[in-house]
């Protein structure tokens, strides 16, 4: 069994020593009020989509959504498109922030609903269906936007949402840790949780007992969905403008960032507060990255090197071999 305390200690070991090693090699700058505030604003659309990766891989049965960001660009270029035709963001800004906002959840609830159906329904190996559906969001923004980025503009409320700051925290951070703790609630607290995790953790027996497969699955990844059109939300707030193809890093980025957070490849295994603090160390290690002036080719060999890194780690249990476990004694 995976040690869950020795994750979330591991983490925030990591945390505070990227914290530590960034003062140091910047001499203080690194944790500047302008820094981290720059940071925690950059930090929730790839931990929605984080979160979105965690959920489906609790579902077990190489679950995995690999459509996130394609579904989040998707949900802000269709909005963009739709909302634009009979609003102004200079001239209905409220209006335009809220039927904006409304319509890209709309598209990511749907595009997680028609993920989950094709997997559920058609018994789709999940890893292959969303890497179909990653190419089919892909090819309908470009369809949509014919290709071009579409102006969102700089209305008050989406420029509020990705760039105000409530009491010196970014707004968008606030967000993201408010859905976060629901998403945690959600897992911990009601039947869907449960049965999503014993689903993951044997499938044979979760159909045995009657659990509804169907809609837990369906509920997954339309939650799924939903936190990729909150993505495109903040992706959109941040920029005055949606493109088909923002983020192409991102899928590689919120997958390790769930592998980091101890989330179980085979299923049934997975803490939103892991994958809260992987995130933010992500986020660290970026910033450091940065400071070093290293090139973006360097960021990503960093970031493929640490998946496959964490990996091993959960593959041979190395968090659980060096935490001690006082359940184990000598009869």
């Amino acid at each position: 069994m995976r040690t869950t305390g020795g994750q979330l200690v591991m983490l925030v070991v990591i945390n505070v020593a990227l914290l530590v090693f960034g003062a140091a090699i910047s001499g203080g700058a690194f944790l500047s009020p302008f820094n981290l505030q720059s940071m925690a604003g950059q930090l929730p659309e790839i931990g929605f989509l984080a979160i979105g990766v965690m959920l489906a891989m609790c579902a077990g049965n190489g679950g995995i959504d690999l459509s996130g960001i394609a579904l989040a660009n998707l949900s802000g270029v269709v909005s963009a498109v739709v909302i634009g035709s009979f609003l102004s963001s200079v001239d209905q800004q409220a209006a335009y922030s809220l039927a904006f906002i409304a319509g890209a959840l709309v598209v990511g609830v749907l595009g997680g609903v028609f993920n989950g159906l094709l997997i559920s329904r058609l018994n789709i190996t999940p890893i292959l269906c969303t890497l179909g559906t990653q190419m089919l969001f892909t090819g309908l923004a470009v369809v949509v936007s014919e290709g071009r980025a579409v102006a969102v503009g700089s209305p008050d409320l989406l420029s509020e949402i990705g760039n105000g700051l409530f009491l010196g925290v970014p707004i968008s951070f606030v967000i993201f840790i408010a859905v976060a703790g629901l998403v945690a609630a959600l897992l911990k607290f009601t039947p869907f949780g449960l049965w999503l995790m014993l689903m993951g953790t044997n499938p044979k027996a979760a159909m045995y007992a009657g659990f509804p497969r169907t809609k837990v699955l369906i509920a997954t990844y339309a939650t799924s969905g939903l936190l990729s059109g909150l993505a495109g939300v903040i992706i959109a707030a941040r920029n005055v403008n949606v493109k088909w193809d923002y983020g192409t890093s991102y899928l590689l980025i919120a997958i390790l960032i769930a592998v980091m957070a101890g989330v179980r490849p085979e299923g049934g295994y997975g803490r939103v507060v892991c994958v809260v603090l992987a995130a933010i160390a992500l986020q660290l290690m970026s910033s450091m990255l940065n400071f070093g002036g290293l090139s973006n080719f360097v960021r990503d060999f960093a970031w493929g090197a640490l998946l496959l890194t964490f990996l091993a780690v959960g593959r041979y249990n190395v968090v659980g071999l060096l935490t001690p476990n006082k359940s184990k004694k000598l009869v």
